[in-house]
């Protein structure tokens, strides 16, 4: 299991749509989910939530065939999420 000290950071999210992108994630943490690695916390709507500073790591991945996914959990020192075949998809998943 992933420390949570350890836990990836959001380095970049270019999804301006979201609630929680104001200048960068304010999310705690984001889920990222099983169809094409998007963001599962992404919420579309012009209201601004989450943290007052930028602190988002990944919390949960479900993709299972990322080589950087370990029971569960992301092992990317850090990841992009922008659009991609979703609204917001994680830049950098990779296949195994």
């Amino acid at each position: 299991m992933t420390d949570m000290l350890e836990m990836p950071r959001v380095h970049e999210c270019t999804v301006t749509d979201c609630g929680y992108n104001h200048d960068g994630c304010h999310a705690f943490a984001i889920t990222i989910g099983q169809q094409n690695a998007s963001c599962a916390t992404f919420i579309d709507t012009s209201a601004k939530g989450g943290l007052d500073r930028v602190i988002a790591q990944v919390g949960a991945c479900k993709r299972d065939d990322c080589q950087h996914n370990a029971e569960l959990e992301c092992h990317a020192p850090s990841i992009r999420v922008g659009p991609g075949q979703d609204i917001a998809d994680c830049q950098t998943y990779e296949p195994r």
